[in-house]
């Protein structure tokens, strides 16, 4: 009797402790290495806390610092969640040594990846080719459709105010954009808390094979994408190495060594964070950037407006801006989990979930019924808390939404994304994701300034006026940069570290001749180290690229 006692105890407690480990079970720590994020450490606020409410999850992001990839290799341990800059050698390296998670193991996807397997499927299938027959994961920005291009984000933002009382001069060249950024100077030398201005401010995070922001010059003038050690043209297929005679990336190199010289160049280029330079934009500290993210994004904010100022789009009439196809294979930015994982179906559910439309918008926008909604009708629409949020990304969420900081410190730093936003959003009344197309923000201007830009231009947004540019397409396909081999690999790494090194030399270069004689050493040092190797092979990718777009031109 007394052991069944014992027995009728132990059941009971064995059951309530059950219930108590339900109802109160451990926050799992995830832990994601993402070669795209530009923050470290434990994620904060508004998103932290709705991945908490619906995992019961905290996530740590490693950011892609120098000597990070190679140690996380050597220990074989990538991550939980692992997301890749590019789908090149760094990722194809973790699949050989199988260091990466396959997402058919045990059902993995159907079970925890319903909606990715279901409407991603030609993603998914891209990464079972490029991954030798085994699904890891699926590339970034996927379309709805192949018949569009995306939205533009090289949009050539000005301050377009200060263009204004300057009298519009006329801008043809980059000479031309040169000689407004003087006048800009003169008009306006210190920014809102009295610091000098400057034309741009650059910020070095995402310097690759090349420095960032000089190849990007020549992607928004020319219409070329960077690829290897060069720029490409989608349209042709010529290549350009970077350090060609005749090379658009040093011409526009060239033209920051320009900006530099006449103090239009922010001196802290090269040390600046993400962060730092978007400060600077926010209180007027430039007049130009090549991006939106980087210009008329964080820099109008109500304030600004509401002082009549604004970045606008200002493209060069001789320019000539790329834009990406739309493509339903995604890109090369990879969502894919660690092999090493305990928790592969969590992983999962996460990824899944940002690829949902709620997660989608979620992730972009912040929490449904805070920051935004859909109406009666299903148009999609900024909440008022949402709507200055987006005009000012510091804003803080009132303690009554139940959501802690500001929109910026909470927002999504694993800097990925699942669909493009150009994207059609299911859940709404036939709306794109991207904002700027909702029926609810086709709205007046809101100053004397965009009210005269849009007068002069006969557009409603920058997207309406970049679409009346003169813009190149760049085809999307299933293109993914080759594998070098161990010998190519070293002398890659040589020759890109001396054309990033010493492009940033020379362009804080004091005078033309110190400019020529650093130009001259990165070309001999690169040389030295097998650039015409590097280069070859480069333009190798390019016919493969070149052939691929040609036959989905075709279709």
């Amino acid at each position: 009797m007394k052991n069944k006692k014992i027995l009728v105890f132990i059941l009971m407690a064995s059951f309530i402790l059950g219930l108590f480990g339900c109802n109160g079970k451990d926050t799992i720590n995830l832990t994601v290495y993402s070669q795209l994020a530009n923050y470290s450490g434990e994620m904060t606020g508004w998103f932290a806390q709705e991945v908490k409410e619906r995992f019961n999850v905290k996530i740590t992001i490693i950011q892609d610092l120098d000597g990070v990839y190679e140690t996380r290799m050597e220990s074989g341990n990538l991550g939980d969640i692992v997301v890749w800059g590019g789908d090149g050698e760094e990722y194809m390296n973790a699949v050989n040594a199988g260091f990466l998670f396959d997402w058919e193991e045990d059902g993995l996807l159907d079970e925890y990846g319903p909606y990715i397997n279901e409407n991603m499927s030609q993603a998914l299938e891209k990464n079972r080719n490029l991954s030798g027959g085994t699904i890891y994961g699926f590339g970034h920005n996927v379309a709805s459709s192949s018949e569009n291009h995306s939205s533009f984000f090289y949009t050539w933002d000005i301050r377009w105010d200060l263009y204004d009382e300057l009298g519009r001069p006329e801008v043809k060249t980059l000479d031309d954009y040169f000689n407004l950024l003087v006048q800009m100077k003169e008009i306006e030398p210190t920014d809102d808390i009295g610091n000098p201005t400057y034309a741009a401010t650059l910020w070095p995070d995402w310097d690759g094979d090349m420095v960032m922001y000089v190849k990007a010059m020549a992607t928004a003038y020319y219409g070329l994408d960077e690829l290897g050690i060069g720029l490409y043209n989608p349209e042709t297929g010529e290549y350009f190495g970077a350090l060609d005679d005749n090379s658009p990336y040093l011409e526009m190199l060239s033209f920051f060594n320009r900006l530099y010289v006449a103090d239009l160049l922010d001196p802290d280029s090269m040390t600046n964070t993400f962060d730092n330079m978007i400060s600077k934009v926010i209180n007027g500290g430039t007049f130009f950037s090549i991006f939106n993210y980087s210009g008329s994004i964080p820099f109008n904010t109500p304030e600004n407006i509401e002082a009549g100022k604004m970045m606008l789009p200002l493209v060069p009439e001789n320019a000539r801006t790329l834009v990406y196809g739309e493509n339903v294979l995604g890109g090369d930015r990879i969502w894919s989990i660690g092999a090493k994982t305990q928790y592969p179906e969590l992983c999962m559910e996460i990824i899944n979930w940002l690829s949902t439309p709620e997660g989608r918008m979620t992730s972009e926008y912040g929490p449904q019924g805070i920051t935004w909604d859909y109406d009666d009708e299903g148009y999609t629409y900024f909440t008022e808390l949402g709507r200055t949020m987006r005009d000012n990304q510091d804003t803080a969420f009132p303690k009554e939404t139940g959501y802690n900081g500001t929109f910026r410190d909470g927002s999504f730093q694993i800097n990925n994304t699942t669909w493009s936003l150009d994207a059609i959003n299911p859940n709404s009344n036939g709306e794109e994701y991207h904002w700027d197309f909702w029926k609810s923000n086709q709205v007046a201007p809101r100053n004397q300034t965009e009210t005269n830009w849009r007068e002069l231009y006969d557009c409603l947004n920058p997207q309406d006026y970049m679409e009346k540019t003169n813009y190149r397409v760049a085809p999307g396909t299933s293109f993914s940069i080759g594998v070098r081999d161990a010998e190519l690999k070293v002398k890659w790494a040589q020759v890109t570290k001396t054309i990033v090194d010493y492009s940033w030399r020379a362009m804080y270069a004091k005078t033309t001749g110190e400019y020529n004689m650093l130009v001259r050493q990165m070309r001999n040092n690169a040389n030295d180290y097998g650039y015409a190797e590097c280069r070859d092979w480069a333009l190798e990718q390019a016919a493969i690229r070149h052939a691929l777009e040609e036959a989905a031109k075709a279709d």
